[in-house]
């Protein structure tokens, strides 16, 4: 059953009170409207400003407008008068639904009992939900679904169909374009969606595929207002990823995974993944180049922002945040050091009164539960840290051991990142320098080239293979600093993880030859 059966049902069934949450006051008229012409009834409309009119009449028109009716009061008493069968619709009603306003409050219980011997229904619309105790059995809440893909399909097919005979506009959408522009729009409301295929027609003079660059800066603009979540703008593609060969693999298999062929085929949306290894080895990079590689919005759940020091304020920002990423959906949500945002959870309830832990269980049951098209990537550095209720399978799809780059891997970031400092590789013993970086980190590798570019520019010469050599001798690896920590990821791995490399042999332990003395 669709919405708008589901409206129907209801107001068949003589409920007398509707809530519905949502800010699209237009498309639920337009749903409204011919329910009402099928039942044969009147539909009525309130605000503040224009008081009760009937449902169309335009903002100018002074015809039918009763100044009396702005009161809420004098408006419910219009809706007891009423003697034929009419639906009320009443927007953003909701402050008037506090505990101060008693009276309203009274009034509407009234109403409410009035309303199941007759044929009218009160519908009340609204962004945020405000019901008082006392009409909590008399109202119903209905919550409206963004637009869908098809509702989206139909705007732009509108707006196509607009701009045709337009010669200074061009039109350059194949069903490959088209589909990732309504991807992309997926999350917006019919007006915001409207906004941005039009702001980009204005800007460039064309619509295309290629332009849901822009559609991602509208879903920005709802997740700045969140103030709970902050939009990743990245620039890092897949290419820029030294290695994990297997780990992109997997990747680029879900690129399609959140399109609608996928759904029909029978596969669900990917739910996330877990990246768990040795800090500076690329995890946090993959995270941003997802987000290329599937063209989706990649925000950023800082665990931080969500502690409150109010008593269940931080549970409500994580289900608050949660809503902002599901309302952007498809999108990528990355949580990184996700184990030291939950860190402590086992004595929380001594330390904080057991905030931590329950903030950890409402994400916790979102990641089970969640039905949209939202994709986490979680990044952790220690797995004793890490509560075994988040690795269980079903909250997310894979848990992939980011090891420490092979030589291989090693040689390509050394490729990356002297490209990406406008040096030609070619000019480098590649090999040379892979084979000396042994125990680097990716992250130690670009620190070890951009120290060099230092070197070599005080000296005011072009950077040089023994720049680079130089600097890395100087440096003591991480890895080698945190040797036991290392082996202990390692050995908690195998078994446990997939490896996001291809996974190397162990080296045996040497047999050592004992001796009495």
């Amino acid at each position: 059953m669709n919405f708008q059966q589901e409206l129907e049902t209801l107001i068949r069934a003589r409920y007398p009170i509707l809530y519905i949450v949502t800010s699209e006051e237009t498309r639920v008229q337009n749903l409204i409207v011919p329910i009402a012409a099928k039942r044969q009834k009147k539909v009525f409309e309130w605000s503040y400003s224009t008081g009760l009119l009937p449902a169309g009449t335009s903002f100018q028109s002074q015809k039918h407008r009763n100044a009396a009716t702005k009161d809420p009061l004098t408006a419910l008493d219009q809706v007891i008068d009423q003697v034929e069968p009419a639906i009320f619709v009443f927007k953003d009603f909701h402050p008037f639904l506090t505990k101060n306003n008693f009276a309203v409050i009274r009034k509407l219980k009234d109403i409410a009992l009035h309303l199941k011997n007759s044929y009218k229904t009160v519908i009340l619309i609204s962004p945020t939900l405000e019901i008082s105790m006392e009409l909590d059995k008399e109202i119903t809440l209905l919550n409206f679904p963004l637009p869908s893909r098809e509702d989206l399909g139909v705007l732009l097919d509108g707006i196509i169909k607009d701009l045709k005979d337009v010669k200074e506009v061009k039109i350059e959408l194949d069903d490959a374009g088209r589909e990732r522009l309504l991807q992309g729009a997926l999350g917006l409301t019919l007006s915001e969606a409207e906004n941005v295929f039009a702001k980009i027609i204005v800007k460039d003079g064309r619509l295309s595929g290629d332009d849901v660059q822009e559609v991602f800066a509208e879903k920005q603009q709802i997740i700045r207002k969140s103030g709970l979540l902050e939009y990743y703008a990245t620039s890092q593609t897949i290419s820029d990823v030294g290695g994990m060969a297997v780990l992109k693999d997997w990747l680029l298999k879900r690129a399609v995974a959140f399109t609608e062929q996928a759904r029909e085929f029978g596969l669900p949306a990917p739910k996330g993944v877990l990246l768990l290894g040795v800090q500076g080895c690329g995890k946090s990079l993959c995270a941003k180049a997802v987000s290329s590689l599937w063209q989706l919005p990649l925000l950023r759940f800082d665990m931080g922002r969500m502690f409150n020091s109010l008593v269940g304020s931080s549970e409500e920002n994580v289900r608050k945040a949660i809503a902002v990423a599901e309302s952007v959906a498809p999108a990528i949500l990355w949580v990184d050091e996700i184990d030291k945002a939950f860190a402590g959870i086992q004595g929380s309830g001594g330390s904080d009164g057991g905030t931590t832990a329950r903030v950890f269980g409402t994400f916790l049951t979102w990641l089970s539960e969640k039905t949209t098209a939202v994709f986490v990537v979680a990044t952790a550095n220690d797995i004793s840290q890490l509560p075994p209720e988040l690795l269980r399978k079903g909250r997310l799809d894979e848990i992939f051991f980011v090891d420490l780059p092979a030589e291989e891997e090693r040689t390509e970031i050394f490729r990356i990142h002297l490209a990406r400092r406008g040096r030609r590789p070619e000019d480098f013993d590649i090999k040379a320098l892979g084979t000396a970086s042994e125990h680097f980190s990716g992250a130690e590798i670009e620190e070890a080239i951009i120290s060099a570019l230092y070197d070599a520019f005080y000296a005011q010469r072009d950077l040089t293979m023994d720049d680079i050599l130089q600097t890395m001798s100087q440096t003591v690896p991480l890895s080698k600093t945190m040797d036991e920590h290392l082996n202990r990821l390692r050995s908690w791995a195998e078994g446990r993880a997939r490896h996001a490399s291809v996974p190397r042999a162990l080296t045996p332990a040497k047999d050592h030859r004992r001796m009495e003395f």
